[in-house]
């Protein structure tokens, strides 16, 4: 038997893992700094609550399966497609709905540097309220989780359907002829005009003369965002769907001008996001520096998603960050926290005899506010020092007889490398000190 991981998946070890943990203790602050309250759903769903959700590609990648007791059930996909089946399923909710989401999906697609099958998302959607606010919200947060990280160089990338609508219009496709085109669109970057004409040429009822006004929109050589968008309503702003995106677009810059992050914000008419329920606003968000990563932060507007399982439409946005290939990209920019040991101190065991005083000290840290870890024998203090070494815990505790009698520790940063005799008090608030400073 051949000992490893399933491919596209992976283990988080505890160094990685405290990394980990401290990222998502930042998102869920920045969530509830903005009012977002927290929901969990079930990581298997009724195959049925997924399908036809996603298109065509997205339902190839569904982990599907029968169970035991014969139900057709799948791994959910996203956490958008649960939430819309909660807020049908709980008719009673009192709405506008906020909510974030932490938690684990799955995909059956092929694995990249960055890219995983099984990966965490975070999500945060705002629900009952169609509005430019509600739309710019998402941007603010999105910033927001972005500034928490230290990332400086980003873009958030924006686009509405009924712009993309109009576009598909112009080469005469509808229905499944426009989920294709779209799909082909969404990837415009990385395959190249060249081969993108090549590829949407093949599909049936395409009319190739408006080819040549799509890839004007959708190629703008401007950056500016309003430029971007009177760019745009110049061609097609006469189909009444762009009009009505480009000034949906224009009130959300607005609202991100004065929010301050208008800088990350960028109009590309080209991102069409592959999930078929968006109705409105899509974006996608890029780190500069980490452009093969891909998208690290996506959404938009659905507002007929919960209509598909209650018969009532409720307008709703959202924004989903990839925190596994952002905890990877994060990695990439030396942006994540160095420390991988949960403890700040280390007890040390002098002897077994002094193994009381060792957990006592503990005990009166820990209440104290400070991890604390007792080394789990007696041993020489020197194995036990390089043990701190290598563990990266930044202080140690050294109780010995001496020190036992007189009612005192020698407290040693390592870090520094210095060592003094002091109260376990003392010890206690250079403890707080060096952290708050650190």
């Amino acid at each position: 038997m051949k000992v490893q991981c399933l491919k596209g998946f992976r283990d988080y070890l505890p160094g990685e893992m405290l990394q980990k943990e401290r990222m998502l203790a930042s998102v869920k602050e920045v969530f509830e700094q903005h009012g977002y309250p927290p929901l969990m759903t079930p990581a298997l769903e009724y195959a049925e609550v997924l399908t036809g959700k996603y298109g065509d590609e997205g339902e190839m990648l569904l982990y599907r399966f029968r169970d035991n007791g014969d139900r057709d059930v799948a791994l959910r996909y996203d956490l958008t497609v649960p939430l819309a089946r909660v807020l049908a399923e709980h008719g009673d909710i009192g709405m506008p709905f906020r909510r974030y989401q932490i938690a684990p999906v799955w995909r059956a697609e092929k694995p990249a540097r960055g890219r995983f099958r099984e990966f965490m998302q975070c999500d945060v959607d705002l629900i009952g309220v169609d509005t430019a606010a509600a739309d710019a919200e998402m941007l603010v947060i999105g910033a927001a989780v972005m500034e928490r990280f230290g990332v400086e160089k980003y873009r958030l990338r924006i686009n509405h359907r009924g712009l993309l609508t109009a576009l598909c219009r112009l080469v005469g496709l509808e229905g499944a002829a426009e989920s294709d085109f779209l799909r082909i669109l969404d990837k415009l970057d990385k395959i190249g005009e060249e081969k993108f004409r090549s590829e949407v040429t093949s599909i049936p009822g395409l009319n190739t003369a408006g080819l040549d006004k799509v890839l004007e929109v959708v190629l703008c050589d401007k950056d500016e965002p309003r430029e971007v968008l009177e760019h745009v309503a110049a061609i097609v702003g006469g189909d009444p769907e762009a009009g009505a995106a480009v000034e949906r677009m224009g009130e959300i810059l607005n609202i991100v001008e004065a929010a301050g992050i208008a800088a990350f914000c960028r109009i590309d008419p080209a991102i069409a996001r592959g999930l078929s329920y968006y109705t409105g606003l899509v974006y996608e968000t890029f780190l500069d520096d980490l452009p093969q990563v891909g998208s690290v932060m996506s959404g938009g507007r659905y507002d007929d998603l919960v209509g598909m399982f209650s018969g009532k439409d409720l307008p709703a946005i959202g924004i989903s960050l990839g925190i596994d290939r952002l905890f990877y990209a994060l990695g990439e920019l030396n942006l994540l926290s160095d420390r991988q040991q949960a403890a700040r101190a280390l007890v040390v065991q002098f002897s077994d005899d002094l193994a009381p005083a060792s957990f006592a000290a503990a005990a009166k840290m820990r209440g104290a506010g400070i991890e604390t870890l007792v080394y789990p024998k007696a041993a020489k203090v020197k194995k036990q020092l390089q043990f701190a070494q290598k563990s990266g815990i930044p202080y140690v505790i050294v109780i010995g007889e001496e020190e036992s009698r007189a009612g005192t520790v020698q407290f040693r940063d390592m870090d520094a490398g210095s060592q003094e005799e002091i109260s376990l008090e003392s010890a206690i608030s250079k403890i707080d000190a060096g952290s708050e400073s650190s």
